[in-house]
């Protein structure tokens, strides 16, 4: 395994931990993932599909960095996934909303705001270099393909 590979291994390894981390503990805590979602600065209306999508799709992306066919779709969904985050809290800290109840599961939920900010570039950066590092790779196999049939 060269160092590109084991890069991404490990970048998909710590993804994975996030999303399954975070989707476990609101999962064993649903009625209070529950609550903090009908507290969230949008309608309550919502609150029904982002208890089951939100979990799910952290659940989702971690199948999709599991096995290299489907890699790059993990890092691109996590990417999308971590920038929502990532918006959404540097909008909390520029005051955009009224009250902001953290919905993150288990320990994340202790951060404050700005570490949470940080926390979350550090992961958009995970998938930004995971993104390259797999797209490098991508190609690479398919120029070594493509060189052993001539």
């Amino acid at each position: 395994m060269n160092k590109r590979q084991v890069v991404l291994e490990s970048i998909s390894a710590l993804l994975i931990m996030l999303f399954l981390y975070a989707s476990i503990s609101k999962f064993l805590d649903f009625n209070r993932f529950i609550g903090e979602m009908n507290n969230q600065p949008f309608p309550n209306s919502w609150t029904p599909f982002l208890v089951w999508t939100v979990p799910s799709l952290e659940i989702a992306i971690s199948l999709a960095l599991i096995f290299e066919r489907t890699r790059m779709v993990g890092f691109i969904a996590s990417l999308i996934l971590m920038t929502l985050f990532t918006i959404y809290t540097a909008a909390i800290l520029l005051h955009f909303f009224a009250y902001v109840p953290c919905s993150c599961g288990g320990v994340i939920r202790k951060l404050s705001w700005p570490q949470h900010l940080v926390f979350n570039l550090f992961f958009v950066a995970l998938s930004v270099m995971g993104i390259i590092l797999q797209r490098r790779s991508f190609f690479k196999s398919i120029i070594i393909t493509k060189n052993s049939f001539v």
